[in-house]
């Protein structure tokens, strides 16, 4: 039974000022009473013009974005969608520290396990497959609550999608029999004489983003990097934000165009790491040491034994992996693949808060606080705009 519609405050709140959050409604933008009880098994109702709410997890790798995901399922009606572009992978479990059996009957996760190795995935696959997950959830009555690291992917779903055309098929594999004739390093000249600023950001050996660059030169006539200018310059010029140049560009070489970036709901947005980064650095050690113990090594020693797969891949890129692979191939010993694994970690870390510190919007969390779950549901509770 409801007590009726209710009414909001009638003054702004902060979320130290909230009562501690029980189980009842923290979503009253887009429902029609606050008294309804709620668990992790029941349903909410969208108000009448009203944007559903979504919530974002964010955060570096290794700062316990699954633990408090599965802690916000207990409290709210949430169903979560994967944010990482390692989780995707099937056989790929070890090193990309997915949910176990029991984390995944407890809160089940979507977009994970969704391709093969040998396959890629981009930016633009993901927000089409987001957006699908989330009208579905939302549809029964649920919260989308988005979980993970890969700030590309949150980047494209909140904000749209850039000003790049489609791939081409044919003009890719105009380029592809180039390398092949030419050599990769040929391409790269080409792409230094065409479009310096674009191959000051692209590596040489990041054959992915280079044919990406040539490609949209050869569609457009226009450099690449003129293109991500033009993107960077709107984007401070709609959030009144300095974006820092057209480097956070780099990563959206492989989106597509989108006409409609507005995303249709309420969302919240909450990022979580320690307070201090030496304690990260400490968990980041500790879990690469914990994967190997499980088992890492034999799992990128089944992907390598496959036959089909290539340490240039995607999927074979991914942190840990890169390491494994080049161990396992006899380029460098154990103790140098475990240095090099935990760096690279702390390298993706250091980027992701990077990618964070500049993202607007956002309510940080420190995952070493124990009463961090409580405080998650005050920020929810408090950055939702209420109805009459």
């Amino acid at each position: 039974p409801c007590c009726g519609t209710w009414r909001p405050p009638s003054a702004v709140v902060s979320a130290t000022m909230v009562a501690p959050p029980g189980l009842w409604s923290l979503y009253l933008s887009w429902t029609n009473c606050s008294c309804v009880g709620v668990n992790a098994g029941m349903t909410v109702s969208k108000a009448k013009g009203t944007k559903p709410l979504a919530i974002c997890l964010m955060g570096p790798t290794a700062s316990g974005k699954t633990d408090l995901a599965i802690e916000l399922c207990q409290h709210l009606p949430c169903d979560i969608i994967s944010v990482d572009s390692a989780m995707i992978y099937r056989g790929m479990d070890i090193g990309t520290a997915k949910p176990s059996q029991e984390e995944l009957s407890r809160a089940p996760h979507r977009l994970i396990d969704i391709c093969d190795p040998a396959e890629t995935y981009s930016a633009a696959d993901f927000r089409r497959d987001t957006l699908r997950e989330m009208n579905d959830i939302t549809s029964a009555g649920r919260i989308p609550l988005l979980v993970g690291g890969t700030m590309m992917y949150f980047k494209a779903l909140l904000h749209g999608m850039s000003d790049l055309p489609s791939a081409d098929p044919g003009v890719r594999e105009a380029l592809e029999q180039e390398a092949r004739e030419r050599g990769w390093g040929a391409l790269y000249q080409e792409l230094e004489r065409q479009d310096p600023v674009a191959a000051r950001l692209i590596h040489q050996n990041n054959r992915q983003r280079l044919i990406r660059a040539l490609e949209v030169i050869r569609l457009t006539g226009r450099p690449i990097s003129s293109i991500w200018q033009d993107k960077a310059s709107r984007g401070q010029a709609e959030d009144g934000q300095n974006n820092e140049g057209i480097e956070d560009y780099t990563y959206f070489t492989q989106w597509q165009a989108d006409e409609s970036p507005s995303l249709p709901y309420t969302v919240v947005q909450l990022a979580m790491a320690p307070a201090e980064r030496r304690i990260l650095h400490e968990r980041i050690a500790l879990r690469f040491e914990a994967m190997l113990n499980a088992g890492f090594l034999d799992e990128v020693r089944a992907l390598m034994a496959r036959g089909d797969l290539n340490a240039g891949l995607p999927s074979m890129r991914c942190v840990g992996y890169r390491q494994g692979w080049a161990h396992l191939a006899g380029d460098y010993g154990y103790d140098a693949m475990v240095d090099k694994g935990v760096a690279a970690t702390r390298q993706l870390a250091k980027r992701q808060l990077t990618w964070l510190r500049k993202w607007s919007g956002v309510d940080w969390l420190d995952s070493s606080d124990k009463l961090m779950s409580d405080t998650a549901l005050k920020i929810i509770e408090c950055r939702t705009t209420f109805n009459n």
